[in-house]
């Protein structure tokens, strides 16, 4: 793709993908047109051409991205993770994966931890409690046409409030999980707030596509849902700052050298949020797994000593294996010292275990 080519990116406002995908490129100074719209609704007001001159993706999902492939044609994509990946293969500049692989590998725990942990926090926050499924319900369906009569928005939020209320249960959101979501999140906020006493970035002075995830999933949880919002406001204000901040980083420069240094001891406030990974997201990442592998419906596990259970999700398991295949990647003397962190911080079984007949 020549660097004059404009990336164009479908997505709305609410959402935190969508969020991730906006900064990472505001950030990396790539130009981009953002076409504000739902995957399955036709084309918004004030899109010209809108998505009907676009591929269709083979998910609809938000955000879509438009991306060309070897041949030049036009492919839209809806994964985040790959997506930047890819990014980071055509453009050098401002990069935002660690060049040290060890902290690149530790990047991408991190990522995923905000991409499918965090994210259950966010749905659960938002369609959980009444304050939050009020407002969701009846600004969300706004984004993309703010002009809808009374009447419509009354219909269209009714119907869209009672879908994602429906689909609380997929994500892992019910009675049984609802407390350990809670505390998980409580957790985070406290941990990431300390590491950002010393650091402004999770690796260092420049920010990581994990900062971008995190970023995105609290977009919501910070600064739009009214539950979460008031915890971060208590007990995290850099958090909340940050959020804030990392929303738009295109004027901020950045040093060649601005990492962490892989060959000293990492921060403890970092150590910390990887063990947060360990107690929460990798109980359930590995139990996922074991159930689809078995192709069992739901599964359940232990979370930092309580119950969890929730339907099985075939994604879920491809990102362990992504995660899995990142580590292999490693040359043996990074793996050693990757593994030496994941031994420290709790995290060897997101490698190790066993799924049973994988």
């Amino acid at each position: 793709m020549a660097r004059q080519d404009t990336i164009k990116l479908q997505g709305i406002h609410g959402s935190p993908y969508t969020r991730k995908m906006l900064a990472v490129l505001r950030f990396r100074r790539l130009p981009y047109r953002f076409i504000v719209n739902w995957p399955q609704s036709p084309d918004a007001p004030g899109n010209g051409e809108g998505r009907s001159a676009l591929p269709t993706p083979k998910v609809p999902l938000l955000p879509t991205v438009y991306l060309k492939d070897e041949a030049g044609e036009l492919q839209a994509v809806t994964d985040t993770t790959p997506i930047i990946r890819r990014l980071e293969s055509q453009f050098r500049t401002r990069s935002i994966v660690p060049d040290n692989p060890v902290l690149a590998f530790l990047n991408y725990v991190l990522e995923d931890y905000a991409d499918e942990w965090l994210t259950r926090c966010m749905f659960h926050y938002r369609w959980h409690f009444a304050a939050d499924i009020e407002k969701a319900g009846r600004v969300l369906p706004l984004y993309v046409r703010v002009n809808q009569s009374p009447e419509m928005l009354d219909a269209v939020s009714a119907a869209f409030t009672r879908r994602q209320v429906d689909r609380l249960h997929v994500v892992g959101s019910n009675e049984t999980t609802a407390p350990v979501i809670e505390a998980s999140y409580v957790r985070f906020l406290k941990l990431m707030e300390s590491h950002l006493q010393a650091h402004p970035f999770l690796l260092g002075g420049r920010p990581a596509s994990a900062d971008f995830a995190m970023m995105g999933q609290l977009t919501c949880l910070t600064h739009f849902d009214p539950t979460p919002m008031r915890l971060c406001e208590t007990l995290a204000p850099r958090v909340y700052a940050w959020v804030e901040r990392l929303d738009d980083l295109s004027g901020y420069e950045v040093q060649e050298q601005g990492w962490l240094d892989a060959g000293d001891a990492l921060p403890e406030t970092l150590l910390a949020l990887l063990g947060e990974v360990a107690r929460t997201h990798m109980p359930q990442l590995i139990a996922n797994g074991r159930a689809v592998i078995g192709k069992n419906e739901t599964f359940s596990t232990q979370i930092d000593g309580c119950d969890w259970v929730q339907p099985s999700f075939s994604y879920q398991l491809k990102c362990l294996r992504w995660t899995r295949e990142e580590f292999q990647s490693l040359s043996s003397k990074d793996q050693a010292s990757a593994r030496a962190i994941l031994d420290k911080t709790g995290l060897s079984r997101l490698i190790d275990a066993q799924l049973a007949t994988d």
